[in-house]
């Protein structure tokens, strides 16, 4: 092997790294970033709801039951319908009783 044929040889195995590197860094969320969130209904404890309890309720904390189905919690996105509860799942839009 000639130096040049070693010279290319590595500036593509350079090339080929920093490339792998910065795919990488591309699914890493960002530094302070929040993951994202959903309304999921019916997981919430009486009094702990984040919003919408329903008829007779104003918005947070408002709650009157634990596992109101009108009542949504935040939770990490993905994850509410498989929060389990006393009364079932958790569900993406609200349950009717």
């Amino acid at each position: 092997m000639t130096s040049r044929t070693l010279s290319i040889g590595a500036i593509a195995l350079a090339t080929l790294a920093s490339a792998s590197g910065a795919a990488l860094a591309q699914n890493k969320p960002a530094e302070g970033a929040k993951p994202a969130m959903e309304k999921c209904y019916g997981v919430s404890m009486a009094g702990k709801n984040d919003c919408a309890a329903g008829p007779g309720t104003t918005c947070a904390g408002s709650s009157k039951m634990d596992y109101q189905g009108n009542a949504w919690k935040y939770v990490p996105a993905g994850t509410c319908t498989t929060i389990k509860t006393p009364k079932g799942m958790g569900s993406l839009t609200p349950i009717k009783a």
